[in-house]
């Protein structure tokens, strides 16, 4: 009786983290998707600010259909991100188990919202080359994250060896 209260206990407090990454997970998503197109308009877009690719824009019928639409997909992409990282916080789960349910969850959202907003071609050529820049980006950022985590454990299992001398001496 106990293990289970203590599990269910676990599960709601969980939840509650998906609960409030969500609320954080939407304004950062917008903010995201708005440096982006500032980033892709600064090197493509011969000093004009390009809120969407004009495909989007043909579709919705015009820009701010096309940019209301995006923005609130960018909003749900970083509650999907936001929500999806508690996964890292699992310690029953390996890394292996971790990171591939988080990558498929991302993936899952992210790819049909890419498709829908034209930021690919909508050719198996263009889907498998989008999911390749997605995935090597994911890549890098988990190596860095990974690094960054190794060396953190480095220097506390440093302190913890000082300490452990200093009580010896």
């Amino acid at each position: 009786f106990a293990a289970s209260k203590l599990e269910s206990e676990k599960v709601n407090v969980m939840k509650k983290k998906i609960i409030k990454r969500s609320l954080l997970g939407f304004p950062l998503g917008i903010t995201m998707g708005y440096l982006i197109t500032i980033l892709i308009s600064l090197g493509w877009a011969n000093g004009y600010y390009s809120p969407c690719v004009p495909e989007l824009i043909s579709l919705m019928g015009n820009e701010i259909n096309a940019v209301i639409l995006q923005t609130i997909l960018c909003g749900i992409l970083g509650v999907g991100f936001a929500a999806s990282s508690v996964i890292w916080e699992i310690d029953s789960w390996s890394i292996v188990k971790q990171t591939g349910i988080y990558f498929s969850i991302i993936s899952v959202i992210m790819l049909p919202i890419a498709y829908f907003v034209c930021w690919m071609e909508h050719s198996v050529v263009g889907f498998l080359i989008y999911f390749g820049i997605f995935a090597l980006i994911f890549v890098v950022i988990w190596i860095i994250q990974w690094g960054i985590g190794r060396y953190n454990v480095r220097k506390m299992n440093e302190k913890l060896s000082q300490a452990k001398d200093n009580r010896n001496e």
